[in-house]
């Protein structure tokens, strides 16, 4: 046999032996996370496919398609690739700030004419996969040392300035929150946490002034709903009023009296989860919740066995990610955080953070694939 249909022929296999390594049970617990997503699209638009279903699904297999070809590429490869993909992603938020496209008074996307594709949902991936890469070139004592921390900062400061100025806080502070994550389970000292926090005591007292109006009403309308029933209030009322009118076992599949008579705001987006509280119950609601515990847990579980320390952070920081969007949407709509226009992940519609998501389980898959790698510390490929 020729050496070059030997070769092919490896190559062949290998693909193949990833892909049985692959976990189908957990690509079958995201599948069925966006099932649940495609029914409540079609039950908000009234038992038609059209107009978020259909574009939903097709995204969502534009999406699984990209997290199976992710996995299978060498976990090294993404590490090599993480700065130029930050860099990629960074210069995107210059240019949403330039020439953006402008929607309910923000600026935050950029039309590519079959997509309005979100640069801020890429940074949430490449900022992860950036800090994996300057941890895993740091030796712990490196890490332990002031002056190495220089570095991630930057790489977190530069994409949280950027996105606020959109303005979207609430993907703002996912940034935020998800760099800081990185940088605990890098093993920076929890005293610089812990001072940093008490120093940012007096300039977050002075953020206020910065707020945009209606960043200002969220926060007071969550600690006051009802100041402001019919205006500022409302979303976060109608909100309530179909999480409880669920009850356990919820008014039926397209029987939802808020979301079908259109007194629940952005039923297809944001307040989904109180679509699925109403028409599914506690039961409908709960049984998503674990079906994201699930996806969760096994993320945990990966980070353990990795024994590169980037495929380790790379783990945790999608895993960070994924968990932020569930809680702050799932606090957002039962009034336990204000509104800050977080989707519910793979459930929401939207495409820039379906894509996300499941290029983030793509790494995570691509980890576990991976998890016998082992690479260097001290940067390098070999």
């Amino acid at each position: 046999m020729p050496i070059d249909s030997r070769i092919g022929e490896h190559k062949q296999k290998s693909i193949r032996k990833k892909l049985y390594d692959l976990n189908w049970f957990i690509v079958f617990i995201i599948v069925c996370v966006a099932c649940i997503g495609f029914s409540m699209l079609y039950s908000v638009a009234g038992g038609n496919i059209d107009p978020w279903a259909k574009s939903q699904f097709i995204r969502f297999f534009i999406g699984l398609t990209a997290m199976v070809i992710i996995a299978i590429i060498d976990v090294r490869v993404w590490m090599f690739l993480a700065y130029p993909f930050y860099i990629f992603a960074l210069s995107m938020l210059v240019v949403v700030d330039v020439i953006g496209v402008k929607g309910n008074g923000s600026q935050r996307w950029l039309d590519l004419g079959f997509i309005n594709l979100q640069p801020s949902e890429l940074m949430k991936i490449a900022l992860v996969m950036a800090l994996a890469r300057c941890f895993h070139c740091l030796s712990d004592d490196d890490t332990l040392k002031l002056k190495n921390l220089i570095k991630p900062i930057i790489l977190i400061i530069l994409p949280v300035v950027l996105v606020y100025r959109q303005p979207d806080l609430g993907t703002t502070i996912l940034i935020a929150i998800g760099g800081i994550t990185l940088l605990f389970a890098a093993g920076v000292r929890l005293w610089i946490f812990v001072a940093s926090a008490v120093a940012l005591i007096p300039a977050t007292i002075g953020f206020w002034q910065f707020l945009k109006p209606y960043q200002k009403q969220r926060i007071l309308t969550f600690l006051d709903p009802e100041k402001d029933p019919l205006g500022a209030g409302y979303h976060i009322i109608q909100s309530k009023i179909a999480l409880g009118s669920g009850g356990i076992y919820g008014k039926g599949f397209i029987q939802g009296t808020q979301s079908q008579l259109n007194f629940l705001p952005e039923k297809h987006t944001d307040f989904i989860f109180t679509v699925i509280a109403e028409e599914l119950g506690l039961i409908g609601g709960l049984v998503l919740l674990l079906l994201y515990l699930i996806l969760l847990g096994y993320a945990m579980l990966i980070s353990i066995s990795v024994k590169s320390q980037f495929g380790r952070l790379l783990v945790l920081g999608m895993a960070t990610t994924f968990f932020l969007y569930m809680f702050i949407n799932i606090a957002m709509v039962m009034g336990l955080l204000p509104v800050v226009g977080v989707p519910l992940p793979l459930v929401s519609y939207g495409g820039s953070a379906m894509l996300t998501l499941l290029v983030g389980f793509g790494f995570i898959f691509s980890a576990s694939i991976h998890k016998e790698t082992y690479i260097p510390r001290g940067g390098s490929f070999a």
